[in-house]
């Protein structure tokens, strides 16, 4: 336990930020998420909005600092190539 004024308030303070961050990690999580599915089975409307929501909730969690920047970039370029990559081929059975 904190044993100063100063370090009981910086401990609010942090206790108080990592919820924020949870709450904003855990919105950007779910987005990827809900992306993946519609990339399974989604019109190519459904996976480009879901796409769009994506990409701003990562930009919003890296304006406030919750990730780097550069990781919510390269996030979201991963996302955009799986989104333009080439459906696999269906296989012949026989």
């Amino acid at each position: 336990m904190p044993h100063t004024k100063s370090a009981e308030k910086a401990l609010r303070q942090t206790e108080k930020r990592n919820a924020r961050n949870r709450v904003a990690k855990k919105s950007v999580r779910t987005q990827i998420k809900k992306f993946l599915a519609a990339l399974k089975e989604g019109t190519p409307e459904q996976k480009l909005a879901e796409l769009k929501l994506c990409a701003k909730r990562l930009d919003k969690a890296a304006a406030n600092r919750v990730i780097h920047p550069n990781a919510a970039a390269r996030k979201k370029s991963q996302l955009a190539k799986m989104l333009n990559a080439p459906a696999p081929a269906p296989t012949a059975k026989k």
